[in-house]
């Protein structure tokens, strides 16, 4: 039944991906799990094949010292003896975990986010085949500044002076491979702009809604307002400060001319296709440092990801994310 299908929140970072969640929690649905679950970024490429007990048993020992345990409410011991005794696919572990929270809370589905569950769209519904996919898109040129505020994508040493064009690659990668495995998701997939969620809140979850099988009603969700809700998670927070904040189209005011053209001439077949309007007509044609960048670096990512989910490099993943309690 599909009002009762799990949900998972998806797309680049800084896209609103976060903000959508949080109204989703807030309309008293599904259990409150204010955290990422990390399964098929980090536990999957970490702990390897869920079929061996030895690679569970090793999830385990930190699985339960983690936040993402704590926050479960679940007692530690229980959740272990099913997972060992259980599963055999991540996909199996999060939806144990999932549905024993929101058993345990009174809630028949349950929903989770996550940026880089993007990239794992065809894996997850392999593995949760009643799984629900919403992609949230932004502006690539808003996501591109944001990206570059926080620091969070980082460019070869040789490129650091490009990070906001490499932001903007990052962000082109990441939608386009999200299109794609939601093309074959067919009505279990869909797309929703982060500037409509923003501007046309109802009518823009009334569009969720229908496809989730669940009435969603914003001025409801106002009244809980739970996490960034109440409290944009913002990579500009002096705007908060100042009463200035204004999420959409920050690009116009923040970014040099040159900037945007050279951001349009990289990325603005894709806005295009988004029916995100160019400040030109006709984008520039990139000159020859911009088209190496476009050469170099989606397939760097793709590479990068394939390398972690195929080859043992997957072992040495980044654990920070499975935050460990002392």
């Amino acid at each position: 039944m599909r009002d009762r299908a799990p949900i998972f929140v998806v797309g680049s970072a800084r896209s609103g991906n976060t903000l959508l969640y949080h109204l989703l929690l807030s309309s008293g649905h599904f259990p409150q799990y204010r955290t990422e679950p990390v399964v098929f970024d980090v536990l999957i490429p970490r702990f390897g094949d869920f079929r061996h007990r030895r690679n569970r048993e090793e999830l385990m020992k930190y699985w339960v010292r983690s936040t993402q345990c704590r926050l479960t409410g679940l007692d530690p011991q229980q959740i272990t003896d099913r997972v060992l005794n259980k599963i055999s696919t991540g996909g199996d572990f999060l939806s144990t975990v999932m549905e024993e929270m929101a058993q345990a809370k009174g809630y028949k589905r349950w929903a989770v986010w996550g940026p880089d569950n993007l990239l794992h769209m065809r894996a997850i519904k392999s593995q949760i085949p009643k799984a629900l996919f919403i992609h949230v898109i932004r502006d690539g040129r808003d996501v591109a500044y944001a990206l570059h505020t926080k620091g969070f994508i980082r460019p070869f040493p040789w490129d650091r002076q490009h990070r906001l064009l490499v932001s903007a690659l990052h962000w082109r990668w990441k939608v386009q491979t999200g299109r794609r495995s939601g093309r074959e998701l067919g009505e279990d997939y869909i797309e929703i702009r982060f500037e409509d969620l923003v501007l046309k809140p109802q009518q823009t979850l009334d569009q969720v809604g229908e496809f989730i099988g669940l009435p969603l009603d914003y001025d409801h969700i106002q009244s809980s307002q739970l996490g960034v809700v109440s409290t944009p998670n913002t990579s500009f927070p002096s705007e908060l400060r100042s009463g200035s904040f204004e999420p959409v189209g920050r690009w116009k005011k923040q970014l040099s001319t040159e900037e945007v053209q050279q951001l349009e001439s990289l990325i603005g077949d894709e806005l295009e296709e988004l029916q995100y309007p160019l400040c030109g007509p006709n984008p520039q044609k990139p000159h020859l440092r911009l088209r190496t960048l476009r050469a170099i670096y989606p397939p760097f990512y793709s590479l990068k990801e394939w390398s972690r989910l195929k080859t043992p490099l997957g072992r040495f993943v980044n654990m920070s994310r499975l935050v460990l309690q002392s």
